[in-house]
């Protein structure tokens, strides 16, 4: 410091602006150093920060996926199972009205006095008719319980760890189980 009060007193002399340099260079040398710190912590703030960006960009990604393919399941079943309940009410249009054929043909035969075949006609289609109520009425239980359980399975998918039990060899020593 007095150095450079005399230099700055004295500027003709020449002695002094060698001190004055190297006390120069070593503080532009400290203040380089000094910035460079600086400019290291704030890239490495920068990355973390951008780091820390891109993972929640990453799962907000992941959930939104995962809830677009939760979305497209449902629609894909409630299409499947208006389609599936289009074709029934069809097929069941269609039995019905053959069921009805069958009983009026019996009843038919029943008024002409052909009475075996027409209480044989009538017999087979209240048996056939009580058969598809049942068979329907199963399906519609199976279809419940289904869609229970359906409802009651997580969204998400289960992990499983094997555990496996270790069981002491045979040829284990008596003195070794002793000791222990």
């Amino acid at each position: 410091m007095v150095a450079l009060v005399t230099a700055a007193l004295n500027p003709s002399e020449g002695a002094y602006w060698a001190p004055i340099g190297v006390l120069a260079m070593i503080v532009t040398l400290l203040v380089a150093f000094w910035f460079g710190s600086i400019a290291d912590h704030v890239k490495k703030d920068a990355l973390a920060r951008a780091k820390d960006d891109f993972a929640r960009e990453r799962e907000s990604l992941l959930v939104a996926a995962e809830a677009d393919k939760r979305n497209v399941l449902e629609e894909t079943h409630k299409r499947i199972v208006k389609e599936t309940n289009q074709v029934h009410a069809k097929a069941n249009f269609k039995l019905g009205a053959a069921f009805v054929g069958i009983l009026c043909l019996g009843a038919v035969m029943l008024s002409i006095q052909l009475m075996t075949i027409g209480l044989l006609t009538l017999a087979t289609a209240g048996g056939a008719l009580a058969g598809y109520v049942v068979r329907a009425r199963q399906d519609a239980l199976a279809y419940r319980s289904k869609a229970a359980q359906t409802a009651l399975l997580p969204s998400y998918p289960l992990k499983a760890e094997v555990v496996e039990v270790a069981e002491p060899e045979q040829n284990v020593s008596k003195r070794l189980l002793r000791k222990t």
